[in-house]
């Protein structure tokens, strides 16, 4: 079938950055913030850490806020969990600090354009344990904005997470496309390419900023870098 939507993920590919560098300096500066405000490193840690495990394994029945913050929240008393006006205050003021171990490309911006030049809707297929700001954000990093988009996942819209493969189907659904006519471009072979490819997905593995967990063979990939990914769809 021809392609009639892209996916692409976004840390480590359309944002060009070291994934573990990114979420040692997110969680650094969402423990700082709370430890300013009196809540406890530790507890908060594996609260934050125990919320995310829950998004992971979502089967869908709700969104991922809603397990984050039932998860999140069974740690502290009643009254003693940090607000939510908190962490929206960190997400507009603080959150972009992550932009210091983010590098500076023009590429993506290009890649994106030239789906659009194509005709072809783009679909912003990052895991969606962020809300919609820090997304946003991490879109403008790279020049892109959710206009960009026909359609970008968050915690808040998402009921799914990577690498379940019911996160791929629930997006084709979303927006119309059956699997077969997608293609997913992505960094990660575990959470991007195998879950994509198992429902019928085309694939392209960027390897600027591989993760290959299993050391699993790329070469049934289709895979390059930017330059690659440009020429790529280009030619599609």
């Amino acid at each position: 079938m021809a392609i009639k939507a892209i996916l692409f993920d976004l840390d480590g590919t359309l944002l060009p950055v070291d994934t573990d560098a990114f979420l040692k300096t997110y969680f650094g500066l969402l423990a700082k913030k709370m430890a300013a405000h009196g809540y406890d490193p530790a507890l908060f840690t594996k609260a934050l850490f125990a919320g995310t495990d829950a998004m992971i394994v979502n089967d869908g029945r709700c969104t991922n806020e809603t397990v984050f913050w039932r998860v999140f929240g069974s740690f502290y008393e009643e009254g003693t969990m940090p607000p939510i006006e908190l962490f929206d205050e960190f997400y507009e003021k603080d959150f972009p600090g992550t932009r210091a171990v983010c590098n500076v490309d023009a590429r993506p911006r290009a890649i994106v354009d030239a789906v659009k030049e194509k005709g072809l809707p783009c679909v912003l297929a990052t895991a969606p344990g962020f809300p919609a700001i820090a997304t946003e954000t991490r879109m403008g990093y790279v020049d892109l904005a959710p206009e960009d988009f026909l359609f970008y996942t968050t915690f808040e819209n998402s009921s799914y997470f990577k690498p379940n493969e019911a996160y791929y189907l629930d997006i084709a659904k979303r927006i119309g496309v059956a699997p077969e006519e997608c293609l997913m471009v992505g960094n990660d072979v575990t959470d991007d390419m195998i879950p994509a490819r198992a429902v019928g997905m085309k694939t392209f593995l960027l390897t600027d900023y591989l993760i290959n967990k299993r050391d699993d063979d790329i070469r049934e990939y289709e895979n390059g870098g930017y330059d690659d990914l440009l020429a790529f769809i280009k030619a599609l």
